[in-house]
């Protein structure tokens, strides 16, 4: 069996609760407070788990503070938008996105924060289902309370890995598109290994992206941008979009946010590359 098969059926899931509802049942236990009834009072491992096999990682683990109403949403919207990672499940992504069309397009989002891209592109495009990883919680806490508020039912938010969700949840050529807006750039030479954007990266994703899908990543540390451009141009899979090949400008369909205007603000110079998958 090949790293990309798996011997589970396909499903949805969104049977998982984040850690940071289990945290948080787990703080209110602590204080005397009862947990939620069928909620755990112990905190446990964040979803998804170890993965001893994994080489490339997505994440900095962060907590961050999370509001009350991010944890309550968390709570209660877990169930309905929330997904598991979980390297033994496949997911059946029009199950999954079950309120659009069986054959929408589905755009995987590694890395959302707060949400506020995100969520403006939901609203823009909302025949598009939009997978968003994160292991953000006050971000996840955000996006699903933001979603309630603004009517939006095109967005699944999952916790933990995304290199677990390239390489065993999603099926072959199911994906219409990938997003990665800001990662972490790692700017120190000697940190430079921890970049997502590295060839194994791009292997993995080349799995799930269907031929044709458009692969847009954004940065505002020149490097960084120097260093995706030589990878995706390096990689057979991918070809740029850009006829003169080089940088794209930003596509409307990428909302300005309050991240990237303060980078403005210091005279950063944002750089979007936009390829697709041959």
């Amino acid at each position: 069996m090949s790293e990309n098969e798996t011997t589970s059926t396909e499903q949805p899931v969104r049977a998982h609760e984040p850690a940071a509802v289990r945290d948080s049942a787990a703080a209110r236990a602590s204080a005397g407070e009862p947990a939620d009834a069928g909620e755990p009072a112990d905190a446990g491992e964040p979803a998804g788990g170890p993965h001893a096999e994994r080489h490339i990682r997505s994440f900095t683990p962060r907590r961050g503070r999370i509001t009350d109403a991010q944890r309550k949403a968390l709570e209660r919207l877990w169930p309905r938008w929330g997904v598991a990672v979980d390297e033994g499940t496949r997911l059946d992504l029009p199950a999954l996105f079950d309120t659009l069309a069986p054959d929408a397009p589905t755009v995987l989002e590694i890395g959302f924060g707060m949400g506020e891209a995100t969520l403006r592109m939901a609203a823009d495009d909302p025949g598009t289902g939009i997978l968003a990883v994160d292991v953000h919680t006050p971000g996840l806490g955000n996006v699903l309370r933001l979603m309630e508020v603004r009517g939006l039912d095109n967005i699944r938010v999952a916790e933990g890995d995304a290199i677990i969700l390239l390489r065993h949840m999603l099926a072959p050529a199911s994906l219409a598109g990938l997003r990665l807006y800001f990662p972490d750039p790692w700017p120190k030479q000697r940190h430079h290994k921890r970049r997502i954007v590295q060839p194994e990266f791009l292997d993995l994703a080349a799995v799930p992206l269907a031929p044709g899908a458009v692969v847009h990543f954004a940065t505002d540390w020149e490097p960084y941008a120097a260093h995706m451009l030589r990878t995706l141009e390096a990689h057979p899979a991918y070809e740029n979009t850009q006829p003169d090949g080089g940088y794209a400008p930003r596509p409307d369909a990428r909302p300005l946010t309050r991240f990237e205007g303060k980078g403005l603000d210091k005279e950063h110079r944002v750089h979007d590359l936009l390829f697709r998958r041959r």
